[in-house]
């Protein structure tokens, strides 16, 4: 189990969420401390770096779906629903798919991040017949981090704190269920 100042370097948190490090805190407790003084995008990529690729990429899935509205465009939901086959089988086939239908609804929307996330998760980021090209630890990371602040703001900027506060809540939650924080 990684410490909340070792997820705080992975991620890449900016100097003003890292003055909410105390010694010893715990990494639900600084996403709270970050929540408290409204640094959500900090809290969402700290909660991202945090989670394994498969619950991260869900979690932005499950607020991407929800940004997305009732009746998404056609793009949208294909990036959905592709991103939800990786989620129930993550193999080649449905990542690489993942790959396609998110870049078909352009990786600047919660759909498309999300979609992303899944592609990045494993496998190689080149064509199948190509040498192999495994990527980075934390790219589904930030393709997740990116898809959930998309979520956020992507419509209705006023209301984004409040949607920030939900989906923050929403990624404690799968922590709390897959007992990422509890001593092994």
């Amino acid at each position: 189990m990684r410490s909340a100042a070792e997820i705080c370097e992975i991620a890449g948190i900016g100097d003003e969420a890292k003055l909410l490090l105390k010694d010893g805190i715990a990494p639900w407790e600084y996403v709270s401390a970050l929540v408290e003084k409204q640094l959500y995008p900090e809290a969402v990529r700290f909660l991202a770096h945090s989670l394994p690729k498969r619950e991260a990429v869900w979690w932005a899935w499950v607020c991407a779906r929800r940004a997305s509205g009732p009746s998404p465009s056609p793009k949208i939901k294909a990036a959905l629903d592709a991103t939800e086959r990786w989620i129930a089988q993550p193999n080649e086939e449905n990542r690489r798919q993942a790959m396609q239908m998110g870049q078909d609804a352009q990786f600047g929307t919660a759909a498309g991040s999300a979609a992303l996330g899944a592609f990045l998760s494993s496998g190689s980021l080149g064509p199948p017949e190509a040498p192999p090209i495994p990527p980075g630890e934390f790219l589904t990371a930030g393709a997740v981090a990116g898809s959930i602040v998309l979520a956020a703001v992507s419509t209705e900027p006023e209301k984004a704190p409040e949607r920030f506060r939900g989906f923050i809540d929403q990624g404690l939650e799968v922590a709390r269920r897959i007992r990422l924080w509890e001593a092994k």
